[in-house]
């Protein structure tokens, strides 16, 4: 389980299998050269891992490992987790089950 200062000011710890991600910002201009308005950006499944809860246990009350770890780059399902606001900037809470991939660059 990991504490993480989100700007120096709030201490956020997850609980359970949940996940705290923040959306990484949508390109901006696509291959064509074309610029975006941001009325028709969409949000990005992209997400970066800012903080993991301990897992879940199972029925043994073993605890189970996280699957990814802070830093990673994830895809999570798109309409999962709950979106907050935390000292000005934008996260999503999702169960560690939404992400559906880690991103490998």
């Amino acid at each position: 389980m990991t504490n993480t200062k989100v700007k120096d000011k709030t201490t956020f710890k997850p609980l359970g299998n949940r996940v705290l991600l923040q959306r990484l910002e949508p390109e901006e201009t696509l291959k064509g050269g074309i610029i975006l308005p941001d009325a028709a950006k969409k949000k990005q499944e992209k997400a970066k891992v800012i903080a993991i809860g301990p897992g879940k246990t199972d029925k043994s009350g073993n605890l189970l490992p996280m699957p990814v770890s802070e830093g990673n780059i994830v895809f999570m399902e798109k309409y999962s987790g709950q979106e907050i606001t935390l000292n000005d900037e934008e996260f999503v809470i999702v169960r560690a089950d939404d992400i559906i991939a880690i991103i490998e660059e």
